[in-house]
């Protein structure tokens, strides 16, 4: 009598989410199709359109709010009389820094806008080739 049990081998099955790690892993190593290179190209040109903007908005608001918060701090403190200068010169020193620090943390929205309407036209042509090619 032959035993079957030889025959069987062990199975084992992964669950969903080691599976989804195994095809991902997989998917490194295997070559990839014209139409998948076209689609990674077009998420990467895509998001580096906000990437950039994203980046000069932040560094406006970062460094404005800075230079608020130094003109703030001319006003509310007392660093006028450590100095030995009067009260009062802190305030107008510390009015017009703080302006300015407002102005450029406010000009970080509308430079993202700016920003991102000028590169989507510089490569507005490059994503319209890849979708009429993927589309078809």
């Amino acid at each position: 009598m032959e035993n079957n049990n030889e025959n069987k081998g062990f199975q084992y099955t992964y669950s969903a989410r080691k599976q989804a790690e195994l095809k991902r892993i997989r998917e490194k190593y295997t070559p990839a199709t014209e139409a998948e290179d076209k689609m990674a190209r077009l998420r990467r040109l895509d998001a580096g359109v906000t990437q950039k903007a994203q980046v000069v908005a932040l560094i406006f608001g970062i460094v404005g709010a800075l230079i608020l918060g130094a003109g703030m701090s001319l006003c509310m403190s007392d660093f006028a009389e450590i100095l030995g200068s009067y009260r009062d010169m802190a305030m107008l020193i510390g009015i017009p820094i703080g302006l300015v620090g407002g102005v450029l943390a406010a000009l970080a929205y509308p430079m993202y806008n700016l920003i991102v309407k000028r590169e989507r036209r510089k490569i507005a042509p490059e994503i319209i080739r890849l979708t009429d090619e993927l589309m078809k």
